[in-house]
């Protein structure tokens, strides 16, 4: 009832702010009216615009939420945003804007990597994989449903991954393992008389229509129609009378075709739902083509262009891809030319302490002083050209190799020993595991219990193959994770102490002394390089 209470306090004041629903207006009244808001209430309100296809108002409420100051020990708070920000994820996937949906999502997966939230994280992984099915890449989609139905804790997120799965296996001629999918998911939302059973038995009716059953698909996308419009969902709705309009094709019915693809036209123009109204105007074009109305026809053909490009063009793709390639690694040219910055810094400093050496040239000991020092300096410069060169080459080698390829390496050198050889690369396996890794009390003892083996076995893997101890190497992945987590668009935001506890550190001072250790630079410097780049 309070809940209740609250959204309907938040509506009252966008009536009496001048606001028509579903219209965002760049009001600092009703912007000031909503900061005056609680977090929980600003949620309720946009989940009440969200249900109402209100997308603008929906944001501006979402946007509120993901700016408030999260603290460290409000759980609630910061569930309320990745809540938000997943939220406002699937509003802009709705608006065919994937830049932007992608962002949210990669926002949301650190915040809930952060705190160690889980709740929201299998809907995260399930609404990335749905912008990459959007792309058809299928290949990516699919893991991300996989660690969606893996992490699912609800019936609504199982059902959800099962569905989306299914629809993965359908699009890849796997007809069997789809039907066993969707036949799960469709009981699950049954049981749970859930919403979003109108979109199980729309690619239950797809399913039979790829297999022939004719009958059977007019059944399901019919039972899709009547949950889409019993539970006010147009999107749902317009999908479903495009996919009708297309099992009349196969059936050679083109009075039906055209009747259900005028209804979803009209539905998606309506709703904005461009992404539907491109494939009517594709069908429109086609059906214009068979009874030769070549102008109709051209015309709805270039409808559908310059929608399908606005839609899904190649550089909104590329920029989801380097989203993904920045949030998953930092780059070697990045580090590389910020140990070439370095080298310049070391050049000028040498230059500028020559100049002040070279002005004492008229007093004999000044000069020989400055000589003196100037030679010193120099083998001090070949020194860090020489580490630096050592450094670049590690960084390279690092990045190139894969983990299994260092594990074959290590396995052609240590033939001798079977044991010692597939203990390191249970080792290696385990710990590219950032989850594990950079919890601040991993040690050598839990590695060697995750690994089914002892301290002094674990030890004498390492040891003997990579010609380091345990501290080395874990710091080694740990700096790795810090070196992504700097490279990621909004790094301005990150401090050293953030960096240092989310890779396992437990002090400002190890974390430093490890990372100048591998990196040859402090995180400070590391950082501020990095921001320029990026």
């Amino acid at each position: 009832m309070k809940r209740l209470l609250q959204c309907a306090l938040a509506i009252f004041i966008l009536q009496t702010s001048g606001y028509a629903q579903g219209t965002l207006q760049k009001n600092d009244d009703v912007i000031s009216s909503f900061g005056r808001l609680h977090s929980q209430q600003l949620l309720d309100t946009a989940k009440y615009f969200f249900l109402r296809n209100s997308a603008d108002t929906a944001l501006l409420c979402y946007n509120l939420i993901i700016n408030t100051l999260v603290k460290s020990d409000d759980v609630e708070q910061q569930n309320r945003v990745i809540k938000a920000l997943n939220n406002s994820a699937v509003l802009y996937t709705n608006m065919c804007d994937y830049r932007s949906a992608y962002k949210f999502l990669i926002d949301a997966l650190l915040l809930s990597e952060k705190y160690n939230i889980l709740s929201e994280r299998a809907e995260i992984y399930n609404n990335l994989g749905n912008i990459y099915a959007q792309f058809r890449r299928y290949d990516i989609a699919k893991p991300y449903y996989f660690k969606a139905l893996n992490l699912c804790q609800d019936s609504a997120n199982i059902a959800a991954a099962l569905s989306n799965l299914s629809f993965i296996e359908q699009k890849s001629g796997n007809i069997d393992s789809a039907f066993l999918y969707l036949n799960n998911a469709i009981q699950i939302k049954r049981s749970h008389n859930s919403k979003h059973l109108g979109s199980a038995l729309n690619n239950m009716a797809s399913l039979y229509q790829q297999t022939k059953q004719y009958d059977s698909a007019a059944y399901y996308f019919q039972l899709s129609l009547d949950k889409s419009r019993n539970n006010h969902q147009p999107e749902l709705e317009a999908q479903t009378l495009y996919d009708l309009s297309n099992l009349f094709v196969e059936v050679n019915k083109p009075d039906s075709v055209v009747y259900y693809i005028e209804l979803s036209g009209a539905i998606a123009a309506k709703n904005n739902f461009l992404g539907i109204l491109a494939e009517n105007y594709l069908a429109l074009s086609k059906i214009e083509e068979t009874k030769g109305n070549t102008r109709s026809a051209l015309r709805h053909l270039k409808q559908y262009i310059e929608l399908k490009d606005s839609i899904f063009n190649t550089n909104i793709f590329s920029d989801i891809n380097q989203l993904q390639r920045l949030y998953e690694v930092s780059k070697t040219n990045q580090q590389i030319e910020q140990l070439v910055i370095e080298q310049q810094i070391k050049k000028r400093t040498i230059y500028y302490q020559k100049i002040l050496w070279f002005t004492t040239l008229s007093v004999l000991l000044l000069v020989s002083s400055g000589l003196l020092f100037i030679y010193f300096q120099k083998r001090a410069l070949n020194k860090a050209y020489k580490v630096l060169f050592e450094k670049n080459l590690e960084i390279i080698d690092f990045q190139k190799n894969s983990s299994e390829t260092y594990r074959k390496k290590n396995k052609n050198k240590a033939l001798t020993d079977s044991k010692q050889s597939e203990l390191l690369d249970k080792i290696l396996i385990l710990m590219e595991d950032t989850s594990i890794i950079c919890n601040t009390d991993f040690s050598i003892d839990k590695l060697a219990k995750l690994v089914n083996s002892n301290q002094n076995y674990v030890s004498q893997a390492i040891n003997n193959t990579l010609k380091k101890n345990f501290r080395s190497l874990l710091n080694s992945y740990r700096i790795q994770e810090a070196q992504k987590l700097f490279s990621t668009p909004d790094n301005s935001k990150y401090t050293i102490e953030f960096v240092s506890l989310q890779v396992g550190f437990q002090s400002r001072a190890a974390f430093i002394n490890a990372f100048k250790e591998v990196t040859g630079v402090t995180p400070i410097f590391y950082l501020k390089l990095m921001q320029q780049q990026v």
